[in-house]
């Protein structure tokens, strides 16, 4: 098993919290994780239909079979079962009792909030990360290859290729998550949908023309958009609060949470293509976006992070705020460094009076510089960055 950067978070909030409660996408690894660092409690998956029938009928019973603690593998299945949940673990108030695990955000959460809320500690596990799988003593020379195959457990633990991994990903999403969240009966459609999505990485979200282009209402692409966000398929990052006196773009900008699944439904059949291809930009600047996501994610402090772009197109990519200073990141995919990649940057940090000192050109180079206008920093060393965050 790679060792996953989330391990000792989860360990931690099973000593504080009575229940424990681990997110993310079908298939990141949460069975694996939960299986590993809990490894001598029982576990039970909800996905089995004879499962839930014992359950339904008996729900108080079923759980009174775990009173000493137990791991329950994608519970939103059962809902009911949090509100039994809630009140042994007011009975019986042992850290450590319940470790809940589920791959839908929204029904899952839902249930949470209410039911257990002050009781739970809630974590998200998202694929693997960068710095995983250079743990694990895999390198690569070039991100393309990287950005191709994405960072689900499987294609690394199985060999299995991208290009078979994700049609069969994309079809089992569609037939069991998207049914359960919504009864989205024109799948085609919806997945017709998912590839316009992909061909907006990156870009500002635009919900009139996305709607258009895929012949749906705008009511439809939002709750369509809703049902991609609650299953850990794609996510937002929206417009910088402060103006400095400058108008503001205030849409959002798309990303997927896997580049890999981004690059199946662009029709990207080998990592060569990436090279050239006209998303290359968005594709790289996604990659780096997640890992900032994961970083955080995986030390357990979900923050919300930026972009900044004014109404003449000045724009940084990413910005990080900490409670005393920023971190501006423009992602740049070219391997060559070049001083128009900091050309945003130094207008930014005029803006702001933001240091150059704190700010950050993370590129597609191998080597990192330290120059009068920022950091330079390789994809490879990104970890220089994030240990600041």
């Amino acid at each position: 098993m790679i060792y996953r950067n989330i391990s000792n978070k989860l360990r931690s909030l099973s000593r504080l919290f009575p229940v424990v409660t681990l997110t993310g996408p079908r298939q990141s690894g949460k069975t694996t994780l939960v299986k590993n660092i809990f490894e001598n409690l029982p576990y039970v998956s909800l996905e089995s239909p004879e499962t839930r029938l014992l359950i339904q009928s008996d729900p108080k019973g079923f759980l009174n079979e775990y009173k000493n603690g137990v791991v329950l593998d994608e519970v939103q299945r059962v809902p009911d079962l949090f509100s039994y949940i809630q009140v042994i673990v007011d009975e019986d108030n042992r850290e450590g009792q319940f470790i809940l695990t589920g791959s839908q955000n929204f029904l899952l959460l839902e249930k949470v909030t209410q039911s257990l809320a002050g009781r739970v500690g809630i974590l998200k596990l998202l694929p693997f990360c960068l710095d995983e799988l250079k743990q694990s003593g895999l390198f690569f020379e070039e991100y393309e290859e990287l950005v191709f195959n994405g960072f689900y457990p499987r294609l690394y633990d199985k060999k299995i290729p991208a290009t078979d991994y994700y049609s069969n990903y994309i079809q089992t999403y569609v037939e069991r998550d998207v049914k359960q969240i919504r009864n989205i009966t024109d799948q085609n459609s919806f997945i017709r949908f998912l590839q316009m999505c992909a061909s907006r990485i990156g870009q500002l979200l635009n919900i009139s023309s996305l709607a258009n282009d895929c012949g749906i209402s705008q009511i439809t692409a939002k709750s369509w958009l809703s049902v991609l966000e609650a299953s850990y398929v794609i996510h937002f990052l929206y417009s910088y609060h402060r103006n400095f006196n400058k108008r503001l773009v205030k849409m959002p900008k798309l990303y997927f949470f896997d580049t890999g699944l981004a690059c199946s439904l662009l029709n990207i059949r080998e990592k060569e293509q990436i090279q050239n291809f006209y998303l290359k930009g968005g594709l790289f600047e996604n990659f780096i976006v997640n890992e900032i996501v994961k970083h955080s994610w995986n030390s357990g402090v979900l923050r919300t992070n930026y972009f900044w772009r004014d109404k003449v197109g000045h724009e940084i990519d990413c910005i990080v705020e900490e409670a005393d200073r920023y971190l501006p990141i423009e992602i740049k995919a070219g391997k060559t460094i070049s001083k128009e990649y900091a050309k945003e940057i130094a207008y930014w940090n005029k803006l702001s009076g933001n240091s150059p000192e704190n700010s950050y050109i993370v590129y597609g180079g191998d080597k990192n510089y330290k120059l009068s206008e920022g950091n330079y920093v390789s994809w490879k060393n990104l970890d220089t960055i994030l240990k600041k965050i």
